[in-house]
């Protein structure tokens, strides 16, 4: 009796063990080096789209090489608390559910000149090599995943539609509401993602809650790319489901800081 209850107790406390480790948050940021993430400035053919800045992440503006920074950790379920400002009229984002990657020679000659068509060729062809980008090239690394949107939503380039909003499931979704704060302030943002089941806050207010797999996604991805293209499947379909965590630079200058993710 005597060794069946401690069998039990052993158990029960292993299992209370997980589900606290699980719990914690882990962050991924020292605020000083890149450590936990895919160091643009290291790769091969080094890119210039990310430098730290005040113990912050910097999306540096208008880089050599456009793409992403990739947490060297990937996630399924989890919730990802972090802060955030954009410059005036900038616009950045955190993607997840990465479904493909694929490096695009911008200074290339193409069939076509519809970006939509030159992801299509470049999914046919593969013209592009960044091993052989040239200093006097310009490249872009295109990101099939989902964006929870950060931008200046009263003073970028363009009027916005609500689904490209700060807060929206880029192109897909809309905000509820309007949360951030003027350019050149820290917010803060949480977003959390279990199962197809995703949300997305900005601070404190919950301004999405929505699933990757509502009608408005397939619907969406439709619209842009026709259901012949390999993105469309990409994001109809989400192969994916385990991923890291991006930072977006679109070309403007942004920062992100005190970024801390648990598992779910």
């Amino acid at each position: 009796m005597i060794v069946a209850m401690l069998r039990f107790l052993l158990v029960s406390l292993l299992v209370l063990s997980t589900v606290c480790a699980q719990s914690r948050f882990k962050s991924i940021f020292d605020g000083n080096t890149f450590s936990g993430w895919r160091d643009v400035r290291l790769l091969k053919v080094p890119g210039n789209a990310f430098s730290i800045e005040d113990g912050a992440i910097k999306s540096n503006k208008k880089p050599w090489i456009n793409e992403d920074l990739f947490s060297l950790g990937e996630y399924t379920d989890f919730e990802l608390e972090f802060e955030w400002k954009v410059s005036p009229g900038g616009n950045s984002g955190i993607k997840y559910r990465l479904q493909d990657a694929v490096f695009l020679n911008e200074s290339l000659e193409r069939p076509v000149k519809k970006f939509e068509e030159t992801l299509r060729d470049e999914y046919e062809r593969r013209p592009s090599n960044r091993a052989t980008l040239k200093p006097n090239e310009h490249g872009q690394l295109y990101t099939v995943a989902f964006e929870f949107q950060l931008i200046d939503d009263n003073n970028y380039s363009y009027k916005l539609k609500e689904n490209q909003k700060t807060g929206a499931l880029y192109s897909f979704l809309p905000p509820t509401k309007s949360a951030a704060k003027k350019p050149g302030e820290w917010n803060t943002a949480r977003l959390l993602v279990k199962g197809d089941h995703v949300e997305h806050w900005v601070n404190g207010e919950k301004v999405l809650d929505a699933s990757l797999k509502s009608p408005e996604i397939a619907a969406g991805a439709r619209a842009r790319w026709g259901e012949t293209h390999p993105v469309y499947k990409l994001l109809v379909d989400q192969p994916k489901k385990k991923s890291p965590i991006l930072i977006q630079n679109h070309g403007d200058e942004a920062w992100f800081r005190n970024l801390r993710v648990r598992a779910l």
